[in-house]
C-alpha cells in the first residue's frame, strides 16, 4: 500500500510537473484557438521527445509488440502501455548519435501520465489499442500525410472504404489531445463531428479522405491538426524583415502580411497576440508566410508564372491507388529485417516515398516532389474531365467512366515507379562515371601513354644535354686555337728564323724590336690602343678584322661582336703572360741558362735564343 501510494503521488508530480511548464510558456496570451492549441500540442510532443520518433518507425513499435493482432477494443493496462514506450524510446536512441541522447525514463514518464490524464480520467488503469494507436500515431513526428494514411488503414474494410463508425470513434479519440491542454470548448468532440467533415459523401475512399482532412481549410474540429505540422516545419525558417509592431529587424517562424495595409508585416508574436498600431486592425485579413523568397526570386517566380511555367496550383498530397490498403503494422510482404519497410505493401512502396528505408535511396526529393506534383495536378484534371462526361452520359455509363478513372490512377501509378527506377539508374551511372574519370597515382602509373610520353621527354633532355656539352667542346677549341694564332700575332719575325746570340743580347734585341705592348682595357669590347700593321702581317680572315685599328671597321665587315671580344679577351691573356716573361729575362739576376723553360709557355720553347 505504502508502495502504490508513492508511486502515485510520483505519478501527480510528474503530471503536475508537464503542465505547469507548459503554463509556463504562457501560451494562453495567444487570442486565436487555433494557434493556441497548436503551440501547446506541439510543446507537449517536444517535451516529450515524440517529434523525433518517425511515424514509421512507430508503426514498426506496433508491430513489434504485439499490437497487430488485438482488437481495436481491446484493452491494455498502464505497465504494459509502459513496456511499449519503454521500447519506442530505447530504439530511438539507438538511432540518435550519442551526443543527442534523450532521458528515457524522464520521457516515458512525461508521456505516460500524459495519456493516462487524458483517456483514463475515471482512474481504472486501463486504455483500449485503439485510443494508444490513435494518440502516438497522431502526436509522433512525420508528415501529415503518412499519418493521415495510417489512420485511414485503420478505419477502412477490406475494400478500401471508409466505415464511418470507427471514423466517428477516431474522432473520439484525437479529439481528447486538444480536451487534455484545457481547449476541449473550442475543439471538444461532438454527435456531428463526422457529418461535418464528410456532409455529402457516402462513400470514402483514401484518396477522398485526404482531400478533406488536408484541404485549405480543413474541418473545423480538426484545424489544429495541419497547423501544428506547419509549426514544426517553420520553427527555423528566417525571414529578414521587420516587424511594423515590434520593430524587430528579423524574424523566426511565420510572417504575417497585411492584404489592406502596403508594407504592413508582422511576426508570429505580435499577430498571435493581436497587436495592432497605425492604420491597421485586427479585422483585416493577413496573410501567413512560412518562407522568405527575396524580391529577385518574386519577380522571377511571377514571369514564369504569366509564361505558364509555373503550374498555378498546387495539390495538397499526391494520388494514391484506389485498391485498399490493409493495416501496415499487419502487412509482412517483402519483409526486410529491422526496417520501416515491414508494414507497407507493394502499392505504398511504389506510390511514396515516406518510408524510412526507402526515402534515402532516391535522388533529388524536391524533384520528385514537383513530378508527383505534375502527375497529381494531370490526373486531377483526368478526374474532372471524368466527372463532366459523367454529367452528360446517361446512368448506365457511370460505372464504365469510374472503371476508366481508376485505370488511369493505376497506370499513374505505373509510371511514377518506373519514373522512380530511371531517375534511380541515371543516379547510379553518374557516380560510376564520376568514380572512373577520378584520376590516381596508381591510374597514371599504369597507363602506357603517360609512360611513352615520360620516356620521350626523357630522351630529348639527355639530347639537349649532349648538344649543350658539344657546343661547349667546340667553344674550348676554338679558343684554344685563337690563342695559338694570338701566339703567332706577337712574335716578331726574325725571331722566329733567328739561330745564334748571346742571351743577354736577345732580350736587348727583342727590347729593341718595339714589341706590342697593348694596355688592358677595362671593357672587353674595348680595342688594343696600339697594333703595329707589321705584328699583322701574314695573318687574314676575322682575326686581322677584330684587331683592326680603326674602330669602326670590324662592324662593317661584318665581324660578330662575340668573336671580336674573345679575341681580345685572349689577346689581353696573352700581353701579360709575355710582359712578366720579358721581366724574367731583363731582370739579369741569372743567367739564362739558369731560365727555368718549364715555367715558359710550350709555344715558346725553341723560339726563345739559346
Amino acid at each position: 500500500m505504502i508502495e502504490e501510494g508513492s508511486k502515485r503521488s510520483k505519478a501527480m508530480v510528474e503530471k503536475r510537473q508537464l503542465f505547469m511548464e507548459m503554463r509556463a510558456q504562457n501560451f494562453d496570451v495567444i487570442r486565436l484557438s487555433t494557434y493556441r492549441t497548436a503551440c501547446k500540442l506541439r510543446f507537449v510532443q517536444k517535451r516529450c521527445n515524440l517529434h523525433l520518433v518517425d511515424v514509421w518507425n512507430m508503426i514498426e513499435a506496433f508491430r513489434d509488440n504485439g499490437l497487430n493482432t488485438l482488437d481495436h477494443n481491446a484493452e491494455i493496462n498502464v505497465s504494459r502501455l509502459e513496456t511499449i514506450l519503454s521500447s519506442i524510446y530505447y530504439q530511438l536512441n539507438k538511432r540518435l548519435p550519442t551526443t543527442h541522447q534523450i532521458n528515457v525514463e524522464q520521457s516515458i514518464g512525461l508521456l505516460l501520465n500524459f495519456m493516462v490524464a487524458m483517456y483514463d480520467s475515471e482512474g481504472h488503469g486501463k486504455l483500449t489499442v485503439f485510443s494508444m494507436k490513435a494518440m502516438l500515431a497522431t502526436m509522433c513526428g512525420g508528415k501529415i500525410v503518412d499519418k493521415l494514411r495510417y489512420n485511414f488503414s485503420q478505419i477502412s474494410d477490406s475494400n478500401g472504404v471508409m466505415i464511418f463508425a470507427k471514423f466517428d470513434q477516431f474522432l473520439r479519440e484525437v479529439l481528447k489531445l486538444p480536451t487534455a491542454v484545457f481547449e476541449g470548448p473550442s475543439f471538444g468532440y461532438t454527435d456531428h463531428s463526422v457529418r461535418t467533415c464528410f456532409p455529402q459523401q457516402k462513400k470514402i475512399l483514401l484518396n477522398t479522405f485526404l482531400d478533406i482532412l488536408m484541404a485549405d481549410p480543413p474541418p473545423q474540429c480538426l484545424v489544429w491538426l495541419p497547423l501544428m505540422h506547419r509549426l514544426a516545419n517553420v520553427e527555423n525558417v528566417f525571414h529578414p524583415v521587420e516587424c511594423s509592431y515590434c520593430r524587430s529587424e528579423s524574424m523566426m517562424g511565420f510572417r504575417y502580411r497585411c492584404q489592406q495595409c502596403h508594407g504592413y508585416q508582422l511576426c508570429q508574436s505580435c499577430f498571435w497576440r493581436g497587436h495592432a498600431n497605425g492604420p491597421h486592425s485586427n479585422q483585416h485579413q493577413m496573410k501567413e508566410h512560412s518562407s522568405w523568397k527575396s524580391p529577385a526570386k518574386k519577380l522571377s517566380h511571377a514571369i514564369s508564372k504569366s509564361l505558364g511555367c509555373v503550374p498555378m496550383g498546387e495539390a495538397p498530397h499526391p494520388l494514391f491507388p484506389e485498391q485498399a490498403e490493409r493495416p501496415q503494422e499487419t502487412h509482412t510482404h517483402n519483409v526486410q529485417p529491422k526496417s520501416a519497410a515491414h508494414n507497407m505493401n507493394d502499392t505504398l512502396i511504389m506510390s511514396t516515398g515516406a518510408s524510412a528505408s526507402t526515402h534515402r535511396i532516391f535522388i533529388s526529393p524536391s524533384r520528385l516532389d514537383e513530378e508527383h506534383r505534375l502527375i497529381a495536378r494531370y490526373a486531377a484534371r483526368l478526374a474532372a474531365e471524368a466527372g463532366n462526361s459523367t454529367q452528360q452520359c446517361p446512368p448506365t455509363d457511370l460505372s464504365f467512366n469510374f472503371d476508366a478513372n481508376k485505370q488511369q490512377r493505376q497506370l499513374i501509378a505505373e509510371l511514377e515507379h518506373k519514373n522512380r527506377e530511371i531517375l534511380q539508374e541515371i543516379q547510379r551511372l553518374r557516380l560510376e562515371h564520376e568514380q572512373a574519370s577520378q584520376p590516381t597515382p596508381e591510374k597514371a602509373q599504369q597507363n602506357p601513354t603517360l609512360l611513352a610520353e615520360l620516356r620521350l621527354l626523357r630522351h630529348r633532355k639527355d639530347e639537349l644535354e649532349r648538344r649543350m656539352s658539344a657546343l661547349q667542346e667546340s667553344r674550348r677549341e676554338l679558343m684554344v686555337q685563337l690563342e695559338g694564332l694570338m701566339r703567332l700575332l706577337k712574335v716578331p719575325p726574325h725571331q722566329t728564323h733567328h739561330s745564334g746570340g748571346s742571351p743577354h743580347s736577345s732580350p736587348s734585341h727583342g727590347a729593341g724590336c718595339s714589341m706590342p705592348m697593348p694596355i688592358r682595357s677595362t671593357s672587353a669590347g674595348s680595342t688594343p690602343t696600339h697594333t703595329p700593321q707589321d705584328c699583322l702581317a701574314g695573318v687574314g680572315g676575322d682575326v686581322l678584322e677584330a684587331f683592326a685599328q680603326e674602330n669602326d671597321l670590324a662592324p662593317s665587315l661584318g665581324v660578330p661582336r662575340n668573336l671580336r671580344n674573345d679575341l681580345l679577351v685572349a689577346a689581353d691573356s696573352i700581353t701579360n703572360t709575355m710582359s712578366s716573361l720579358v721581366k724574367e729575362l731583363h731582370s739579369g739576376q741569372s743567367p739564362a741558362s739558369s731560365v727555368n723553360l718549364h715555367v715558359l709557355p710550350s709555344w715558346w720553347v725553341g723560339r726563345v735564343p739559346t
